[in-house]
């Protein structure tokens, strides 16, 4: 039997939580199956509902159950993401028309769709007014769009465009910016990326995040702040996306 770190029994509860997990990972509940509810472990283990509904917190909070209001608990297992930070956005990719999020699902039969997309025009913020080299209040083009794989959102991205760079072209504008995407379009008008810096933080989400996210409770978010930049260092999309955390692997290869 495992024990704590003080060599005593760990609680009653993470033995239920720790039984029910290696069901799980047997087999014997697969995705989508409902897991015993409270009223089933208190009979089977002797045990209160507050000791039951606590195992089943642990399991919701790793990630590997969801609880659907007046229905039950249910497995979710999700496979990770890998998200290739260097291999997503080479040129090789968008300049031969594919998307930069097809690399994330390569070779992977999983079901990719965009939705609440949001256009539309505005002003630079503080932040991003600094990143872009604009002065704050500029105007800027607006996309915002979430990203769901086998049907679980998974991330929500708002791109920031300075619109003295992409003009009227509809395109920029229209909910499929055609092959290759935004990058593409950029090199059309010869603002071609050569360069990107991303910038990574672990958090907790905030109320709207974990709502558009459908996260469970002590479920952390990546928070990626993107810039791509031309050959001549000139910023021309600021990127700020939110993943969740429990969805992802990031990947980055680098030379020694």
């Amino acid at each position: 039997m495992p024990t704590s770190e003080n060599g005593s029994p760990p609680p009653v509860y993470r033995e239920i939580a720790e039984e029910l997990r290696e069901q799980i990972r047997s087999g014997r509940y697969a995705d989508g199956d409902r897991l015993p509810g409270e009223n089933v472990i208190m009979e089977r283990h002797g045990v209160a509902r507050a000791t039951a509904r606590q195992a089943l917190s642990v399991l919701i909070n790793e990630g590997l159950a969801v609880a659907v209001r007046g229905s039950g608990v249910y497995v979710r297992l999700f496979r990770p993401i890998r998200r290739h930070g260097a291999r997503r956005l080479s040129r090789e990719l968008w300049g031969n028309g594919r998307a930069i999020w097809q690399t994330d699902t390569d070779g992977e039969d999983r079901g990719y769709d965009v939705d609440r997309l949001r256009v539309e025009e505005g002003t630079a913020r503080d932040h991003v007014a600094r990143v872009l080299g604009l002065t704050e209040g500029e105007g800027v083009l607006l996309r915002s769009r979430r990203y769901l794989v086998d049907g679980r959102p998974v991330q929500t991205a708002l791109s920031h465009l300075p619109l003295a760079l992409v003009g009227d072209e509809p395109r920029f504008r229209d909910g499929d910016t055609g092959p290759g995407g935004i990058y593409a379009r950029l090199a059309e008008r010869g603002l071609a990326p050569a360069r990107f810096t991303e910038e990574i933080r672990g958090r907790m989400p905030t109320p709207e995040e974990t709502e558009a996210l459908g996260l469970t409770p002590g479920t952390p978010v990546l928070e990626v702040a993107r810039t791509a930049l031309t050959a001549d260092h000139r910023p021309v999309e600021f990127n700020e996306i939110t993943m969740d955390g429990s969805a992802y692997v990031l990947q980055y290869d680098f030379e020694a």
